[in-house]
C-alpha cells in the first residue's frame, strides 16, 4: 500500500466526526432542488475553512458552487462532484447527503496529502439533480471544460460503479381546448383532458413496439378544475428513456406523434415543452476499475457488477465532456429500492456513516492515483476519446 494513501485514510479518519456531522445535518434538513441554501452554506464554509477558494452562485444558479484547491501549477485538474437536493415529500430518499459529505471529506483529505504534486482539485456543488438538473446549465456555461477527469459518489444497495445510465427526455404535453358547461352545452366545448387521456392510451399501445430498454412513464399535472366544466387546459408530464440517444430520439418522435394525433382527434391545441434532456453515460472501463480497486483497498467488501437496471442522471451529460465515473457504496440491504423511506432512514444509520467514510477514502485515493501517475491519466483520456468517437459514429 502506498504510504500517501495510508496518509489519506488517516486524514479521513481524523475528520470522521466532521464528515458525519455534514452528512447528518444535510439529511436532517432536506431541501428541494435550487433551494439547498443550508447545505451549500455548510459545504462551502467547511471547504473554505480548509483552504479551498469558493465561488457561489455559478452558472446563474443560487445553490451551485465551485471550490478550488490549487497545489501547484502544471498538473491535472480533478473534478469531484456532489449533489445535495432532497425529494419532495420524502427527504433524502436518494442519499444525496452521503454524496455531499463524502466528496467534501475526500477533497479535503486529498488536499492535505499532495506534497509537491502539481494539481488543481475542484469541488462542484451541483444542485437540483432530481428536478431541473443543475449540471445542465453548468455544462452550458463551460464549467467542466477544464477538467481532466470527473469523479462522483452515490449511495446504493451494492458497491459497484455506474456501468451505464439511460438517455432521457422530460416533456410536458400541454393541451388547450375550450371551456363549456359539461351538462348544459358540452357540444360547445373542446376537452383538453380528452387529449391528455388519448395520449396516455396511445403511449400504452406504443409500448408493445419498442425495445425492452425503453421506459415511458407519465402523470397528469393538470386535469381541469371541476367535473362540470369541460377542461380548457390539461397537462401531462412524461419521462421517456432508452439505453442510447440515437434510439431514444426515434422513440421520442413516435411519442410526439401520439400526442399530436390526440390533439388532432380532439380538436385541441398541443404545445410540446422540453423540460430537460439527459444523455446516457460514456463509459471508461479503466476509470471504473480504478474506483473499484480503490474501494477494495479502502476495505469495502462485496464488490458487485454494475446494475442491469438503472435510471438517468445529468452526470451522463458531463461524461460527454470529460472522462467520468461514479462509485456506488452500499449502505442499505441488497434489493432495497431507492426513493424510499428505507433509504431515508439508512442515511444516518451506522451503515450510512460507514459508507460515507469508506467512500471518502476511496474517492480521494483514486484521485491521488490519477495525479501521481500521468500515464494512467493519459490512458484514461485516450480510452474516453475512443468511446466518445464510437458513440458519435452511431449518431
Amino acid at each position: 500500500m502506498n504510504q500517501t494513501k495510508l496518509n489519506i485514510y488517516a486524514s479521513v479518519d481524523n475528520m470522521r466526526q466532521m464528515i458525519i456531522d455534514v452528512n447528518d445535518f444535510i439529511h436532517d434538513h432536506p431541501e428541494l432542488g435550487n433551494n439547498e441554501f443550508q447545505a451549500v452554506e455548510l459545504l462551502t464554509r467547511t471547504l473554505a475553512e480548509h483552504q479551498f477558494t469558493v465561488e457561489k452562485g455559478v452558472a446563474g444558479l443560487e445553490t451551485a458552487f465551485i471550490a478550488t484547491y490549487k497545489n501547484k501549477e502544471g498538473g491535472p485538474v480533478i473534478g469531484l462532484l456532489c449533489e445535495y437536493d432532497a425529494l419532495e415529500g420524502l427527504g433524502h430518499g436518494c442519499g444525496h447527503n452521503l454524496q455531499a459529505a463524502s466528496i467534501t471529506g475526500a477533497a479535503i483529505a486529498l488536499s492535505q496529502n499532495l506534497g509537491d504534486l502539481p494539481v488543481e482539485i475542484v469541488v462542484y456543488g451541483t444542485p437540483a439533480e432530481e428536478t431541473t438538473s443543475g449540471k445542465l446549465p453548468m455544462i452550458r456555461h463551460g464549467l467542466f471544460d477544464r477538467l481532466d477527469v470527473a469523479l462522483m459518489m452515490h449511495g446504493g444497495d451494492r458497491t459497484t460503479v455506474d456501468g451505464k445510465s439511460l438517455a432521457m427526455n422530460l416533456i410536458d404535453f400541454v393541451f388547450e381546448g375550450k371551456a363549456a358547461h359539461a351538462a348544459v352545452a358540452p357540444e360547445k366545448g373542446i376537452s383538453a383532458l380528452d387529449g391528455v387521456l388519448m395520449t396516455f392510451n396511445a403511449i400504452e399501445y406504443l409500448r408493445e413496439h419498442v425495445r425492452p430498454d425503453v421506459k415511458m412513464h407519465g402523470v397528469i399535472t393538470n386535469g381541469g378544475t371541476a367535473a362540470n366544466i369541460v377542461p380548457d387546459l390539461a397537462v401531462a408530464q412524461f419521462y421517456v428513456r432508452a439505453a442510447d440517444r440515437p434510439y431514444l430520439d426515434t422513440v421520442l418522435e413516435r411519442v410526439y406523434n401520439a400526442a399530436r394525433g390526440a390533439a388532432l382527434a380532439t380538436g385541441s391545441k398541443l404545445t410540446i415543452r422540453q423540460v430537460k434532456q439527459c444523455e446516457n453515460k460514456v463509459n471508461v472501463d479503466t476509470l471504473n476499475k480504478l474506483l473499484l480497486d480503490n474501494a477494495r483497498q479502502a476495505g469495502i467488501e462485496h464488490i458487485s457488477p454494475p446494475r442491469s437496471s438503472t435510471g438517468s442522471t445529468d452526470f451522463g451529460n458531463v461524461t460527454y465532456i470529460v472522462p467520468g465515473a461514479c462509485l456506488r457504496v452500499a449502505f442499505v440491504p441488497f434489493g432495497t429500492s431507492s426513493h424510499s423511506t428505507e433509504w431515508v432512514a439508512a442515511g444516518v444509520s451506522e451503515s450510512g456513516h460507514h459508507a460515507v467514510i469508506a467512500a471518502a477514502k476511496s474517492i480521494a485515493a483514486a484521485a491521488y492515483d490519477l495525479i501521481a501517475d500521468p500515464n494512467l491519466l493519459a490512458e484514461i483520456r485516450q480510452e474516453f476519446q475512443n468511446a466518445k468517437a464510437a458513440f458519435q459514429a452511431n449518431l
